[in-house]
């Protein structure tokens, strides 16, 4: 069911106007011409002294497609942009006035995307433009590969690779060539560049409802950038997949949409449409590239991945590809100080990865030293099940952890404690040196270290290298009972000490400050180990579910309504308590089933 889409707005009407007053206030190379509503140009700050000796390159048309085209002016890009409303052509007469803004006698460049209406309103402006005395060429950008070759009389669609021709055509004016030079380079790269693009949802536009077109699963192949029907609606697929159907349409030699064939250079451009997170652009660059060299057999010289032409709020994405030429490369690789083109991206790409140093102790000698007994000792056989045990049960728990921490954090707690859980039980089984307690239990710390992030990965490390270094201090081949719960004494006053926390604060420590109390209440009254580690590990559960009333004094809970915590556990807690239970319950099993 269609609802008011949500925006950070005033008045739906005003959302241009507004929006470029905050641009050129982020931005002081950028202003505006005084004209609002009806004129809305963005325009170099110093296009009266630096500009009116070159060709001036301008480009615009309907806004909600941000940051282009206004976030694209600057020296070396665009010296105007000419903002419409929403979705709409900018009138003639605010295009005429930013011809006469920043031309000079060398003339200027309209780069206009291939929509019917922004083809009127530029064309008729630089009609008019010339009449009045300007030198005025336009290059239409149609780098749309989802719709045929030739669609009646509109034609393909510009799209994002509108931006690289942008780039190009500006690069190109910035070096002093005429305004024929200038006109035929953009020409020349909007005809080698091809795009396609993806969605997930439907934009909203400012002060009416969101659509429901797109159902949930879905996604739609194809699209333009106003909100209308792509080519095809398909099931959601695994980005990899997406992109390469993408490649393959972009690429068809049936369609032959872009001159590219094996053996030829290319940039890739990644362009969000307004809500897909960075990370997910990125995973899209990251496949995009080895199926452009290893399918197509392309050379990939530049990649440049961000939000670069939007549809408002739309999740998803477009490619575009562009045959490249040590020309172009040039070009896109000037200098510009237009705000919002990539800079770091310039250059040679080197190889994408290098190994990993590793420090000096990790020398294959000391790999060797901690490698798995072939025969195991009676602790190392109890250490073996007990680390088996608790591994499985955090791995068991993952979803509850991550449920919990779904409503006090950031959700993820059952997965890194999972991912550090199944990095224990493999290792284990490669080269813990079981025999050795004191060696064991830093390596589990190692193994934490190695794969788990985020503030648990550091606190379980802390946590075991603290109990490492005590168990070394003795020189006994056999750990005690004793010895065990003075380094689980002293880990928790580790993790306290580094991470701040206490009893009462709804953490791990609320588990493990109860277990360890018991522990060593019970072994001093003279309970055997088994029974002290069993009743131990029942305070630790009572401890961990004791937290729903406690008020959270530490991590990304303390952010969080009490009356929201009361609801769970604190998943942390929980997973400690879990662990260690594990651990008591199969020294229990292992001990029965010896007598």
């Amino acid at each position: 069911m269609a609802s008011q889409g949500k925006k950070l707005i005033n008045d739906p009407n005003a959302v241009v106007t507004e929006f470029i007053e905050g641009l050129v206030e982020t931005y002081p190379g950028l202003q505006y011409l005084d004209g609002f509503p009806e004129v809305k140009v963005v325009l170099r700050a110093d296009y009266a002294s630096a500009m009116l000796d070159k060709v001036a390159v301008i480009s615009g048309g309907g806004s909600g497609h941000e940051p282009a085209h206004a976030g694209f002016v600057g020296e070396g890009m665009l010296s105007a942009a000419i903002c419409g409303e929403v979705f709409t052509s900018p009138q003639v007469d605010a295009i005429l006035s930013g011809i006469r803004a920043v031309t000079g006698p060398m003339g200027c460049l309209l780069v206009v995307t291939n929509y019917t209406g922004d083809r009127l309103n530029f064309g008729l402006a630089a009609e008019q433009a010339r009449s009045e005395g300007y030198k005025v060429e336009t290059v239409i950008v149609g780098d749309d590969c989802a719709l045929p070759p030739l669609r009646g009389t509109a034609g393909r669609r510009g799209l994002a690779g509108t931006i690289l021709v942008n780039k190009i055509a500006g690069a190109a004016a910035a070096t002093g060539l005429s305004l024929d030079e200038v006109a035929a380079e953009a020409k020349r790269a909007s005809e080698m560049v091809g795009t396609m693009g993806v969605a997930l949802s439907v934009c909203t536009l400012p002060g009416q409802v969101t659509s429901d077109r797109l159902g949930p699963g879905k996604m739609e192949l194809g699209l333009g950038i106003h909100g209308e029907p792509g080519a095809a609606v398909a099931d959601l697929q695994p980005v990899e997949v997406v992109v390469s159907h993408v490649l393959q349409e972009i690429l068809s030699p049936d369609t032959n949409y872009v001159p590219i064939t094996p053996g030829n250079r290319v940039v890739l451009l990644i362009n969000g449409l307004g809500a897909t997170p960075a990370m997910e652009l990125m995973i899209a660059a990251g496949k995009a590239v080895p199926q452009l060299q290893l399918e197509h057999g392309l050379a990939v010289d530049r990649v440049y991945t961000g939000s670069f032409m939007t549809s408002l709020d739309m999740a998803g994405f477009s490619i575009s590809i562009m045959k490249a030429d040590e020309a172009i490369l040039q070009y896109l690789d000037a200098a510009t100080k237009a705000p919002h083109w990539p800079v770091g991206v310039n250059g040679n790409r080197p190889p994408a990865k290098i190994p990993v140093p590793l420090p000096l102790s990790h020398s294959a000698k000391s790999y060797e030293s901690l490698s798995r007994p072939q025969q195991l000792s009676e602790q190392g056989c109890l250490l073996e099940v007990a680390i088996e045990a608790a591994v499985i049960a955090i791995i068991d728990l993952r979803d509850n952890l991550n449920e919990w921490d779904g409503t006090v954090g950031d959700g993820d707690c059952g997965s890194t404690m999972c991912r550090g859980a199944t990095a224990i039980l493999e290792d284990m089984k490669k080269y813990y040196p079981l025999n050795n307690a004191a060696e064991t239990v830093g390596e589990i710390g190692s193994s934490i270290r190695r794969v788990m992030g985020g503030t648990s990965g550091i606190i379980y490390t802390i946590f075991c290298k603290a109990a490492c270094a005590h168990l070394k201090a003795n020189t006994q081949s056999v750990v005690t009972s004793k010895q065990w719960a003075e380094a689980l004494e002293v880990s928790i006053a580790a993790v306290s000490k580094y991470g701040g926390a206490s009893a009462g604060f709804r953490t791990l420590l609320d588990a493990l400050i109860p277990a360890s109390a018991v522990l060593q209440e019970r072994l001093n009254a003279g309970d055997d180990p088994c029974t002290a580690f069993l009743l131990s590990s029942e305070a630790a559960v009572a401890g961990a579910e004791s937290t729903r009333h406690m008020q959270a004094q530490a991590g990304r809970s303390t952010y969080i309504s009490s009356d929201i915590l009361a609801t769970v556990p604190d998943p942390g807690a929980m997973a400690a308590a879990s662990w260690y239970r594990a651990a008591a319950m199969a020294i229990k099993n292992k001990y029965q089933v010896h007598e």
